[in-house]
């Protein structure tokens, strides 16, 4: 039974990501997606403005007057959040952390699939494959998603990027479309990260926070890394630490987003900050112009 705060939490994001999805991620969602293909539906007659291309000869000639067939796209499509619960992504200086960004997106997102009438997964990882939840469809399969991105405890703090993506390989032969919620402050993973997008549609939704990238001069500040437990005495009055940490991240950065270039994977940069609804909707947004 989970604690009456957590589900408070849940039944919180619930609300407040359906709201979202009923006034406009949803058909965003629609948009920037492709079903699995056309079928069938009707025999119609041809009305000014129809494709001619369309038009059933054999119906055509049989009545004496022109038809045409419809097809409707097929929209059942499989979605497959793969969520990082490492503890690096308990960080966060801004409004939020970054885990909270991370549950707020795959509410959005599960909720997006659920009401397209796709089917929605989860997997959580660490050091290792934490939890797996196969896709589904329904209300009650998108709040148990819920609790589980919001209560779950991972049993390691480490983070195994490459293992989740294999594991994902491994389990789903066919397409999918597969966000990959995660800091990426991993190594390893590359080789991994290109057999998915070769076999998905992936989406590298990248949970960051701004003073991940840039120190303020605040004087001396213990560091702890939160996976390994190591910890440092930095002085961040001092402009020679600053830029080589600027510069750092900046190399850790450019190296992700060029993986991702070659890949042909999308990145979604979700921050802290509170812009991360923002940078989902521009993304709908980009991907429905890809489309066109």
């Amino acid at each position: 039974m989970l604690p009456t705060d957590v589900l408070r939490q849940v039944r919180r994001l619930h609300l407040r990501a359906r709201r979202r999805v009923q006034t406009l991620l949803g058909g965003e969602y629609h948009s920037a997606f492709k079903g699995a293909g056309l079928s069938f539906e009707e025999v119609r007659e041809y009305q000014p403005g129809d494709d001619v291309r369309t038009i059933d000869w054999n119906v055509t000639a049989r009545s004496g007057q022109p038809f045409i067939k419809r097809y409707v796209e097929e929209r059942e499509l499989t979605l497959i959040l793969v969520v990082d619960v490492s503890a690096s992504q308990g960080f966060g200086t801004q409004q939020t952390t970054k885990r909270a960004v991370a549950a707020e997106l795959a509410a959005l997102l599960a909720l997006c699939a659920v009401s397209n009438n796709d089917r929605v997964g989860l997997l959580a990882f660490s050091s290792l494959v934490e939890r797996y939840v196969p896709p589904n469809k329904g209300p009650r399969h998108v709040l148990r998603l819920l609790r589980d991105i919001l209560a779950f405890e991972a049993r390691y703090p480490g983070t195994n990027l490459a293992q989740a993506l294999d594991h994902i390989n491994k389990i789903h032969r066919r397409r999918a479309i597969v966000f990959v919620l995660s800091d990426f402050l991993a190594s390893g993973y590359e080789d991994a990260f290109r057999r998915t997008a070769y076999k998905h549609d992936l989406i590298a939704v990248r949970t960051f926070d701004p003073c991940e990238s840039a120190w303020p001069a605040i004087g001396l500040i213990h560091l702890q890394d939160a996976e390994t437990g190591q910890c440092w005495l930095v002085d961040t009055r001092s402009r020679a630490v600053r830029a080589a940490f600027a510069a750092a991240s900046r190399t850790h950065d450019d190296a992700f987003r060029q993986l991702a270039r070659r890949c042909h994977a999308d990145v979604i940069e979700a921050s802290t900050t509170g812009n991360h609804f923002d940078a989902l909707l521009n993304f709908f947004r980009q991907r429905e112009r890809r489309r066109r």
